[in-house]
């Protein structure tokens, strides 16, 4: 406790105090606590007037109900983590919902639940005086289906506010939610399933907001996702994108927001995450983490250069994971736990602005597989920050399929990435000089070996051993 409140004084006196204190002071105005994408790299984030890659990985993805919250967060903390997500849910054991539970056990949807309150507030305070960004989403859609809508607040049956018959709410929504048959989600006047009846469903979806908001606003490293994978029609999304900054707007914050669909592993044949390529002045940020289920390997590269060169075409965002899966080969496709190493590296050499590894069992959550790919990927920072470099796979040949990805800016930096081992050619001809060769190893997150060449032809780079491995590689200019 004496560190967090010494932490806390030196934050204040440097001029970064975790509360913002929007309404006297000048810096919040101008953004500069607020995460913001880059002024120079729009793809990338900054934040307190620094360009940052976002890396990260945790137990629980509704991190705010975890037990040892401070302690997890400062695993994180340690190896240079700096990025979580944390879902507004309440439907695992031990978790707590957002309303007031009466002695009956009935819900009051007019009063708070102090202790889900608190716990919402502490971990926005940790992660701010960690410099930690929480990526929030507000609505998962798995709390309301199945077994978890049985015991959920806005359930008519568990709640003293609203009845079936003035909601039109059934009981029981047995099917998954990929279905979309949950009226809540569709309470927004002209979706398909809105009916009048849904406005008092509402009222409570925007007070539920209201609250959730008068925390988040004075904290600057919150950004906002409507939903979980969702497949609801993207009006729903849209209303809250609209709700939400529309408060944000009154209080001169800037804020940025989006949604995240749940067909990303296939976005062509996906309208609504076109949308989100396309309409940047509702969509500020985009999120594409299911495309790290289903894909692999090369698929998942191809995948992924296709949604950012479909971004560019419209005003620059940056591309986030939340999600990163690997673990449990589900039917899904969530593939093994070296599939979700092999998905993080990829998606940093490739040009996303965050990764962060899922939850166990599908995830690698903070094991340390996913500590020594943070670890590894700050080393690369080091020496190359990554939105330095893009993707520049016609430097690379005798190439086999997923043996090797590269970035680079030419003739001054590269960054190799081989999934496990192997050996490609790098096309130096139109630079005769001196070039450095520095290996770091993603199955341990250490330095390898070092070496010198001179360029002007084609180099061999051979990796040191089978595994995981980054070659970063810069012009000589000793």
């Amino acid at each position: 406790m004496k560190n967090l409140v010494y932490l806390a004084f030196i934050l204040v006196v440097s001029g970064y105090s975790c509360v913002s204190g929007h309404k006297d002071n000048a810096d919040n105005t101008s953004g500069k606590r607020y995460i913001k994408p880059d002024s120079e790299n729009p793809g990338y984030w900054e934040y307190k007037g620094q360009p940052v890659l976002l890396l990260g990985g945790s137990k629980n993805d509704n991190l705010f109900q975890s037990q040892n919250l401070e302690e997890h967060l400062d695993e994180l903390h340690a190896i240079d983590g700096n990025y979580i997500r944390n879902t507004m849910s309440s439907r695992d054991s031990g978790d707590v919902w957002p309303f007031f539970r009466q002695a009956d056990g009935k819900y009051d949807l007019n009063k708070w639940g102090q202790e889900h309150c608190q716990r919402f507030e502490d971990l926005l305070k940790i992660t701010c005086e960690r410099d930690i960004i929480v990526q929030l989403e507000i609505w998962d859609r798995f709390d309301y289906s199945r077994d978890n809508w049985k015991k959920n607040p806005f359930n008519p049956e568990n709640n003293v506010d609203y009845t079936i018959e003035e909601t039109g709410l059934a009981t029981e929504y047995p099917k998954h939610p990929a279905s979309d048959l949950q009226p809540f989600f569709h309470s927004i006047p002209g979706m398909p399933n809105y009916t009048e009846n849904l406005n008092i469903v509402r009222s409570y979806q925007e007070k539920y907001i209201n609250k959730l908001l008068s925390y988040t606003l004075d904290y600057g490293n919150v950004l906002y996702c409507m939903d979980n994978e969702t497949s609801t029609p993207p009006e729903w999304g849209k209303y809250w994108i609209k709700y939400i900054k529309s408060i944000a707007d009154e209080k001169d914050i800037q804020i940025y927001l989006t949604d995240m669909f749940d067909r990303f592993f296939s976005p062509q044949e996906c309208p609504s995450c076109l949308q989100v390529l396309e309409q940047a002045d509702v969509y500020t940020f985009v999120d594409i983490s299911q495309i790290n289920s289903r894909n692999f390997d090369q698929t998942h590269w191809d995948t992924l250069q296709w949604i950012l060169m479909e971004r560019d075409k419209f005003p620059i965002r940056p591309v986030n994971n939340t999600k990163i899966y690997g673990g449990m080969n589900s039917k899904w496709g969530s593939g093994s736990n070296e599939d979700g190493i092999e998905r993080f590296c990829r998606n940093v050499i490739g040009g996303c602005a965050s990764v962060r590894h899922h939850r166990p069992p599908h995830g690698n959550g903070l094991n340390d597989k996913s500590i020594a790919t943070i670890k590894a990927v700050r080393k690369i920072e080091t020496i190359v920050k990554l939105w330095e470099v893009e993707p520049k796979m016609d430097f690379l040949s005798d190439r086999e399929e997923d043996e090797a990805y590269l970035s680079a800016k030419e003739g001054e930096k590269y960054v190799i990435y081989f999934t496990d081992g192997g050996a490609v050619k790098l096309d130096l001809r139109q630079y005769d000089k001196p070039f450095v060769l520095k290996w770091i190893s993603v199955n341990d997150g250490e330095w390898g070996g070092e070496s010198a060449f001179e360029g002007g032809n084609y180099q061999e780079i051979i990796a040191p051993d089978k595994g995981g491995w980054f070659a970063v590689i810069i012009s000589d200019i000793r």
